[in-house]
This record gives C-alpha cells, sequence and structure tokens, in this order.
C-alpha cells in the first residue's frame, strides 16, 4: 500500500510586482495557514517517509511548515526542480523516481496540477484545491511507477477555511 498526499503551497504574496513568481513569498495568510495545516495532518497521524517540493520559495515555505508541525526532519526535504508549476504527468514522473521503501510521500506543489492530478488518481471530482490544501490518496501499489494506472481511493480532502470541531 502506498499513500500520496498532495499539497498545494500556501497562500503567496503578490505585494512586491518586481519579483519573478519563482520567488514570490508566502504572505501573512499563508504563513498562518500552513502550520495550521500541519497540525490537521499531525492530529490524522501523518507521518511521511519523504517530502517533496517544488523549488519555488512558496512551496519550500510551506513544505517546511508543515514539516515543523508535524515533527518531520526539515533537512529531509527534498526540492525537486520539476515540481515547479508541473502537470500531472510531470508529478507522476517524479514520484516513479523514488524508491519503494518510501510508503508514504507528501508532495508539495502548485495549481492547477495538484487539482488535476488529485482528480486524475482519485475519480473524485474536485473543482480546486485551494491554497494550502491537502489531498491524501492511498493506492494497493507496490511500485510508485504503477501509481499513474492505480485504482486510489480518496483518503481525505482538506482546506485551511473549512471548519473543524478542533480548532
Amino acid at each position: 500500500m502506498k499513500r500520496l498526499t498532495l499539497v498545494r503551497h500556501a497562500k503567496s504574496s503578490w505585494k512586491d510586482p518586481s519579483l519573478d513568481d519563482f520567488d514570490r513569498p508566502l504572505n501573512q495568510r499563508g504563513e498562518r495557514d500552513a502550520p495550521v495545516m500541519g497540525r490537521r495532518l499531525k492530529a490524522r497521524g501523518a507521518r511521511p517517509s519523504l517530502i517533496l517540493t517544488s523549488p519555488a520559495k512558496r512551496a519550500k515555505r510551506t513544505a517546511r511548515l508543515i514539516a515543523e508541525a508535524i515533527g518531520y526532519p526539515v533537512e529531509f526535504l527534498q526540492r525537486e526542480a520539476d515540481l515547479y508549476l508541473a502537470d500531472p504527468v510531470t508529478i507522476l514522473a517524479v514520484v516513479a523516481r523514488e524508491a519503494e521503501s518510501f510508503n508514504d510521500v507528501f508532495v508539495c506543489g502548485h495549481n492547477p496540477g495538484m487539482t488535476d492530478l488529485a482528480n486524475q488518481l482519485s475519480g473524485v471530482r474536485i473543482d480546486n484545491v485551494p491554497t494550502c490544501g491537502i489531498v491524501a490518496l492511498e493506492a494497493d501499489i507496490e511500485n510508485w511507477a504503477d501509481l499513474d494506472q492505480a485504482d486510489c481511493k480518496l483518503d481525505f480532502f482538506d482546506y485551511p477555511k473549512r471548519s473543524t470541531d478542533s480548532e
């Protein structure tokens, strides 16, 4: 059994129009939402064996804040250049390169790739994975390379503005 958790980066800042898209930081809401979502993941018992992230500043920061909240060693965060603005085919290719010993992989990236891949794998219609939204999928496979053909089950879909009883 493999578990793939798709994390869309938290809300980014457009305050400085001179910055390249790649270099945009999180805004205040993003800095607040990522730890909240990390605590929700921790409450669900999240224990990723690997966290992959787009190298974009906003994605790396989101991955770091979530990793800190769940107790994942931030020095093990793995930046993957191919995840920057990646489409589903590219995301799947990045995941397929990972060792089979990693059974629970988080991918922190960008829309529309996160939403498109969540829909493709789950067969569930999610109109939009909002900023800092999380989609967790389970697949009865042994090899990550088989994920694109797997019958994935949607475990959960969560996002910052979804109300919870615990907060």
